[in-house]
Parts: structure tokens; sequence; C-alpha cells
């Protein structure tokens, strides 16, 4: 079993070497810090039967709470490509659960050089999130 680094863009870099994309051989790896410092990361996971597969985003976030965290205070992802490998629009909904529009999300190349930093509300402006239900 690996473990994540504390470091988050090591720990994006080797979710993105593990990938399981036979198909597209687009393969992404995400980390996210919670509020603890813990590192978690996922990798994107194709399957035949395409709308089954998951983004790495979702990887990193399941892993975290399975492990107890509930707060994502920063990501990292790593993808190759000329252009940046942003999180797809759900996976900016599925950040917003657990981040605030200040998280800091690190964009990184497949070789961990960063390539850009956004703000989650740069990503996903005007956003809805758990505080906007009446409870």
């Amino acid at each position: 079993m690996l473990e994540a680094p504390d470091d988050i863009t090591s720990a994006a870099m080797i979710a993105h070497d593990q990938a399981y994309a036979p198909y597209s051989r687009f393969r992404v790896g995400a980390a996210v810090r919670d509020e603890a410092g813990r590192v978690h990361f996922g990798c994107n996971v194709e399957n035949a039967a395409y709308p089954l597969g998951t983004c790495a985003e979702a990887g990193a976030i399941a892993e975290m709470v399975v492990n107890g965290g509930r707060k994502i205070t920063e990501v990292a992802i790593a993808g190759r490509g000329s252009e940046l490998v942003t999180p797809c629009g759900g996976c900016r909904q599925r950040l917003r659960e657990f981040a605030g529009p200040e998280t800091l999300i690190h964009i990184c190349d497949e070789t961990g050089k960063l390539r850009r930093t956004f703000t989650l509300a740069e990503l996903l402006p005007a956003s809805f999130g758990p505080e906007n239900l009446v409870r």
C-alpha cells in the first residue's frame, strides 16, 4: 500500500503515476491536505463503460473522508499536456463540499513542476456550498 508523503505535490505525482487510464492514456493525480495537515491522494480510474470511471480528485476526497478528514486546506493536481489540467466541473463542486473559496489549488505537470495556482473561488465563482443549505 502506498502512503502519501507530507509534500502535497509529491503525493499528486505519485498518484499520477498510479493512474489506471488504459483507454484515454490521460493520467491525473490529485492530493488534498486536510485540517490535521495529513495528505490524501487519488488517481483517475477509467472503466470500459466510460461513465463509470472516477476522477483523481474524487479518489483523494474519498481517502480523506475514510481517514477522518472533513476539511480540505490545500489541493495539488498533476497531469500532462500543453494545457493546464484543472479539475472538471464536477470535481470543482466535490472540492467545494470540503473546501472554502480561498482554498489554494496548485496545478502541476507530471513531474511536479508548478504551472499555476488558483483559489477555488477562481475556478468555481459564486459557488453553492454546504452553508447555502437551510438547516
